[in-house]
């Protein structure tokens, strides 16, 4: 699905499994934003070759976090792809996982600040809450914000899991919140597009959700 130009969304509908959504930017390098589930890869494989691309034809993967239904298929993209994630993020999910699933090293990590890969610069924002090392990236040229599992429409992060806070995922979505933003790409469910639809997705999380973060 064409979300604007130069960036799709792989929207993962199956309700029998858990798997996330994942995004990809067709710039000077081609990046992948969460691959998703190893075993249920096929749905970005398919994606891809829709555009008439293949794996080997992407240089960069990022994860917003390090759970296995964002970050598991990574190993499905060989080098020269590079990889990464937040150094805080990697070392959360090796310590807690890494006898469970092979964790990538990544090649680079990502930090509070810009990034840029090609033409396509980010603005990388550390928002834990969710998971302790988990990132948001705006792309301030499209107004598009990767949220992975900081929010969703009309909805948020889980903060259950190993690592997760609901401080934290509060004052998260705060920042967030302040951001120009026209394509709320989730990690889960459906995107949020349009200025005002975003800003209500918000004012909901704000008006309801925040009364059960403490």
């Amino acid at each position: 699905m064409k979300v604007t130009n130069g960036l799709h969304a792989f929207i993962w509908r199956n309700p029998a499994a858990n798997n996330c959504n994942t995004y990809f930017i067709d710039g000077s390098q081609k990046i992948i934003i969460d691959p998703g589930h190893q075993h249920l890869f096929d749905h970005v494989r398919k994606g891809l070759a829709g555009l008439n691309l293949s794996l080997n034809q992407i240089d960069v993967v990022l994860t917003t976090h390090g759970h296995p239904d964002h970050m598991e298929a990574v190993q499905q993209l060989e080098e020269p792809t590079l990889f990464a994630m937040s150094q805080a993020e990697h070392k959360f999910i090796k310590d807690i996982a890494g006898n469970y699933f092979k964790i990538p090293e990544p090649d680079f990590f990502l930090g509070e600040g810009d990034l840029t890969i090609g033409d396509t610069t980010f603005q990388v924002i550390v928002t834990p809450g969710h998971s302790p090392g988990s990132v948001c990236l705006y792309w301030p040229d499209r107004k598009a914000l990767f949220t992975g599992d900081v929010v969703f429409s009309r909805s948020i992060g889980r903060t259950d899991l190993p690592g997760g806070s609901s401080s934290l995922l509060k004052e998260s979505i705060k920042r967030i919140s302040m951001l120009d933003v026209e394509y709320l790409l989730t990690g889960h469910g459906e995107i949020v597009a349009g200025v005002e639809a975003v800003r209500a997705n918000f004012q909901m999380i704000e008006n309801y959700w925040f009364k059960h973060l403490r």
